[in-house]
């Protein structure tokens, strides 16, 4: 470049890609069952657009009861892994997550269960 008193320009251009979690089924509805009697279902989570790999962490409502109480009827399980990898193809691996209700209280609830990658996405 030097030798040559020429400009160069150079344009660049791109896009940016948001990682993003799908699941499926999209929502979840767990069946009544008696007191304190475990219910559970499995749920896939499908991450798109992670570039490098991610630990899901989950955050689980805390219900009030009617006098006050308060209790953590939900729980979480990842039977193989919880962490976003990104393989060799460029693809994200989805992931299996159980999730299960047990209460010794009579409850219902309609609300949210937050999954969230180490970048708080």
């Amino acid at each position: 470049l030097k030798d040559n008193p020429s400009h160069y320009k150079i344009t660049l251009s791109g896009t940016v890609i948001s990682p993003k979690i799908n699941f499926d089924p999209p929502f979840l509805m767990l069946m009544p069952v008696p007191l304190d009697v475990k219910t559970e279902t499995a749920i896939n989570i499908i991450p798109q657009d992670y570039l490098r790999q991610s630990r899901i962490q989950v955050e689980l409502p805390e219900l009030e009861l009617e006098d006050g109480d308060r209790i953590y009827p939900f729980s979480v399980q990842f039977p193989e892994e919880q962490d976003i990898i990104l393989s060799s193809d460029g693809t994200n691996k989805e992931l299996i997550c159980y999730i299960s209700f047990r209460s010794s209280r009579p409850v219902s609830f309609l609300g949210k269960i937050f999954f969230i990658d180490e970048e708080e996405n």
